[in-house]
């Protein structure tokens, strides 16, 4: 099979999780340094390259890496061409115009001739240019919050998870430009010539998406009360029923969303369940 070399961020706010979803997915990479570029992984067919988050979408499309993880917003800037496989979930943010409070201005119809500091000059330029709206892009390399009250621009373009940010910074949003999330992305060539083992490792992606939130609940009881049980639990269709040997009970296991176990629990023992387990999901293959 292929061998597969996957670029994941160096550093960022996304890094964190993607090693988490790493681990989790079973690709374990081994670290002999925090300085490290290139690590191989506990599949010996799967080597990482550690990139800034922004060279992520160029290393794939140009084939230096054959798959990446990176944001949306990353891809769109890069104005790369590749394929995005999966949306993982994480790392929500909105790129956003933002501007003082006190500015007259309420649309980006009304930009015309403004000064607009960012880090994502290729998002903006597409945005205006197709709305045919003249703006002076002004490049910064982070804290662009600061630029309207430093006289540097009127406004601001920025990615916000929460926005609270924008507020301590007494700037208010105008438009949404982009909605990001943290995706795998392909090189063309390579989701082609090398597809089962990138299909087998989204494989691996997904089933750690689709554990999570969902907890594996085991209990024993009579085989009299096992009706009334198995009406308490919503778990992913029917429960597994299985005999206890030599026993008059039966054991039920169920996957169920882990935000309802608190109450589920009292439920089901006083319903007549027993030796009840709640146990974490890793991965979870529909």
């Amino acid at each position: 099979m292929a061998k597969i070399r996957l670029a994941i961020p160096n550093k960022g706010r996304i890094a964190e999780p993607i090693n988490d979803l790493m681990d989790k997915a079973g690709i374990h990479i081994n670290m002999t340094g925090s300085r490290q570029l290139i690590a191989k992984t506990i599949d010996p067919e799967i080597e990482v390259l550690f990139v800034r988050p922004i060279d992520i979408p160029e290393y794939v499309a140009k084939g230096v890496a054959d798959i990446g993880i990176t944001g949306l917003d990353m891809v769109a800037e890069r104005r790369a061409d590749v394929a995005c496989l999966l949306d993982l979930n994480f790392g929500s943010a909105k790129l956003v115009i933002a501007v003082p409070q006190e500015s007259p201005i309420t649309s980006v119809e009304k930009m015309n001739g403004i000064r607009i500091a960012t880090e994502f000059p290729n998002i903006c330029k597409d945005y205006f240019a197709e709305r045919s709206i003249d703006v002076n892009i002004i490049e910064v390399s982070g804290a662009c919050e600061a630029a309207p009250h430093l006289g540097i621009a009127d406004a601001i373009a920025d990615l916000t998870s929460s926005g609270t940010t924008l507020e301590v910074n007494k700037l208010r949003i105008v438009e949404e430009i982009l909605a990001s999330t943290t995706n795998v992305i392909a090189n063309k060539t390579s989701l082609t010539e090398k597809h089962e083992k990138i299909e087998e490792i989204l494989l691996a992606f997904e089933s750690v998406i689709a554990a999570k939130g969902q907890c594996y609940l085991m209990l024993n009881v009579k085989r009299e009360k096992l009706e009334e049980i198995k009406s308490l639990i919503p778990g992913l269709g029917g429960p597994t029923i299985m005999d206890i040997a030599g026993s008059d009970s039966v054991a039920l296991h169920a996957v169920v969303s882990t935000n309802k176990v608190y109450q589920l629990i009292n439920l089901l023992k006083r319903a007549g369940a027993r030796d009840i387990l709640v146990l974490d999901i890793t991965r979870m293959v529909r």
